[in-house]
């Protein structure tokens, strides 16, 4: 009975000795996990002692480049195009031919019909007085009154053959508050003619120092006279005769010579005539 026991006393310890053992053993073992047939494989890395390889040679030729991608392409990724935006307008290539600059002197534009010239400057210069012939009765004269008063300057010209007279310069007699500006009792052209400028003394006939055939006017009334003139024969005087009907019913005066340069040039008055004359 005591055998019996104790052999089955040491199988139980043999058995447990055997499971020890056997338990021990794997748990020293590294389990091995079952690889999963739906994960990739992790990469493996290259041992340390893995050898290195070769810088390529300094004169190794370089890649064939792609046929399908150009070396910018490879510099510089090239974004898809977004097909909802609208293309930027292109820019002038570089090369566009530049427009030929305008000439430095462009042709002068036509003159207008339409515009009137602009008148000439005036000389800076001041004219020089004109020398008229003292044999004759041409040139400037002073009238003057029985007290030695002046009244007027006469401009004396021959036009055509003809001697007249204008008035030049006037002056206020006593009395008189201002001047006579226009002719109001005068009659065709002469009519509402300025002073001065009015031509009094018309169509005289020169016979040697003497004048006649002509007519004289008295602006104060419009009344035309016949009249003679009378040069003195050193030029400096002129006897002048107006009358009506017969001469020995007329008045003479004397009028006196003035300088060639009483008045420039610039200031002597045109021949005058009334607003309605007819222009010539």
């Amino acid at each position: 009975m005591r055998t019996r026991l104790r052999f089955a006393v040491a199988i139980a310890i043999a058995m447990l000795t055997t499971d020890y053992a056997h338990s021990a053993s794997n748990q020293d073992a590294i389990p091995v996990t079952t690889p999963n047939p739906f994960r990739t494989a992790a990469p493996t890395q290259s041992p340390s002692n893995t050898a290195v390889p070769a810088p390529s040679p300094a004169n190794a030729a370089p890649p064939a480049p792609s046929p399908f991608k150009t070396a910018a392409q490879d510099a510089i990724p090239v974004p898809a195009p977004n097909p909802f935006r609208t293309p930027a307008p292109m820019q002038s290539p570089s090369n566009t031919a530049v427009p030929a600059p305008s000439p430095a002197k462009a042709a002068a534009p036509s003159p207008s019909p339409f515009k009137t010239a602009a008148p000439a400057p005036k000389s800076s210069e001041t004219a020089a007085p004109a020398t008229y012939d003292h044999n004759t009765a041409a040139g400037f004269w002073q009238e003057t009154d029985d007290q030695g008063r002046p009244g007027a300057w006469f401009l004396f010209v021959e036009k055509d053959g003809l001697y007249e007279g204008r008035f030049v310069k006037m002056f206020k007699q006593p009395g008189e508050q201002e001047l006579i500006q226009t002719c109001q009792k005068c009659k065709g052209d002469q009519k509402d003619a300025p002073m001065m400028g009015l031509t009094i003394v018309k169509g005289m006939k020169r016979y040697d120092n003497n004048y006649a055939d002509g007519t004289i006017l008295d602006p104060r009334d419009g009344t035309v006279y016949h009249a003679q003139m009378e040069l003195s024969a050193d030029g400096q005087h002129l006897f002048v005769r107006g009358y009506l009907g017969i001469p020995l019913l007329g008045q003479t005066q004397v009028w006196t010579r003035l300088p060639d340069d009483a008045i420039a040039p610039d200031d002597i008055p045109e021949d005058s005539v009334g607003p309605a004359a007819t222009p010539k």
